[in-house]
């Protein structure tokens, strides 16, 4: 906004959050199928660039690699997909402002004029996925013990690989669910991004879970389809993102970016379930 100052010294660590209801996720489904809607043709490309370029990882995968790394490959969007919604954040905020969707204006404000909070952001997500497919990678090694293991055996193995993946999974959930869409809406950096991300889902724990179940089905849908579902699935699962963003972080006492937004919109402002609370 013109006449706002950023002085780093002056801003908070972390901004507030809300109390979301345990509904509040399929709420942000439907606000995000109506950004779709509004910027059909361009979610749309963005949605087919998405699925063509998980389609040809996965197909490299298995071509070239193996089961593990096929699935360490469709567990690793999971980890990573905040990064590849950059794009629809900016949509949904020129949506927001009265502005008429551009992809092009969405990418140069999503990759360029934020590039320098982004990418460090994306390098820690890269780290912790690589972690995750290593340690992946060691329980394989271990379990299971036998050439032709029971089905004793697979499911001790199973259950490892699973309880390993949920761990990390936390952990990028976490400091990722809200970070990337405030980094783009506020002037802030990383740190106060994550930390604010790790307080709000802290704080709203069940709603959290909700919505990182409705994210996981929606890929697992959309990979079952031959990778076609994702191309509506996750661009829908974009937009809802930014509208939980707004729902869930009060980020007024930092400056807006101009690809955010004028002002909270009135399905979220105070909306049901939006309480605010004060972080501790």
């Amino acid at each position: 906004m013109a006449g706002e100052t950023y002085d780093p010294d002056t801003m908070p660590f972390v901004a507030p959050c809300r109390r979301i209801t345990a509904g509040a996720a399929l709420r942000w489904l439907r606000l995000g199928f109506a950004d779709f809607k509004r910027a059909m043709p361009q979610s749309l490309g963005y949605g087919v660039y998405m699925a063509a370029t998980i389609a040809l990882v996965c197909w490299l995968a298995w071509t070239y690699g193996s089961f593990w790394f096929l699935f360490a490959m469709v567990g690793g969007f999971i980890f990573l997909a905040p990064l590849t919604c950059i794009g629809l954040y900016a949509l949904s905020a020129q949506i927001e402002r009265g502005q008429p969707p551009s992809l092009k204006r969405a990418l140069r404000a999503g990759l360029k004029r934020h590039l320098g909070n982004e990418l460090p952001f994306a390098l820690v997500l890269l780290i912790i996925f690589l972690v995750w497919a290593r340690a992946g990678a060691a329980v394989s090694i271990f379990f299971p013990v036998e050439a032709n293991p029971s089905l004793r055996d697979l499911a001790t193995y199973l259950g490892i690989g699973t309880a390993v993946g949920a761990v990390f999974a936390a952990i990028t959930f976490s400091a990722s669910a809200f970070a990337l869409p405030m980094l783009l809406h506020r002037r802030v950096d990383a740190i106060t991004g994550v930390v604010t991300s790790i307080n709000a889902v802290l704080r709203n724990k069940l709603p959290m879970m909700i919505w990182l179940g409705i994210v996981v089905l929606g890929v697992l849908l959309g990979a079952a389809t031959l990778f076609l579902g994702l191309i509506v699935i996750l661009p829908v699962i974009g937009h809802a993102a930014w509208h939980g963003y707004l729902e869930t972080i009060d980020a007024s006492a930092f400056p807006r970016h101009e690809t955010g937004i004028t002002a909270v919109p009135r399905s979220n402002a105070g909306g049901p379930g939006a309480q605010s609370s004060s972080v501790s």
